[in-house]
């Protein structure tokens, strides 16, 4: 886990450097997300996760994802956003039940 942490921000570093230093390489004006998410678990459990995770950022859970199941919160630096999401079980179930339909209808392309 700390070698992947360790990868992502030196990544980051690195992207951040060469954007930097060579400005004619485009860069899109629609914000940056970095996402993360705790391990699929109970909900009483991954919300806690995110409780502690919005205690070190200083944020709030947000609610206007509450309604789709998504208990997160996140902080910006200008264009760019950490998220941590945990993604309730009501909602994996839901998403896994729409999925589970994939593959089974062909259109008819007439």
């Amino acid at each position: 886990m700390h070698d992947d942490r360790a990868a992502l921000i030196a990544g980051l570093i690195a992207l951040a450097g060469f954007l930097k230093a060579i400005p004619e390489v485009p860069v899109s004006p629609a914000p940056v997300t970095v996402r993360a998410f705790p391990d699929n678990g109970p909900d009483d459990q991954m919300r806690a996760e995110v409780d502690k995770v919005a205690d070190l950022l200083g944020t709030e859970i947000d609610p206007a994802h509450l309604p789709h199941g998504h208990y997160m919160t996140g902080i910006d630096f200008g264009p760019v956003r950490y998220e941590f999401t945990a993604i309730l079980a009501a909602a994996r179930a839901r998403h896994a039940a729409e999925d589970s339909y994939r593959g089974c209808i062909t259109p008819n392309n007439t």
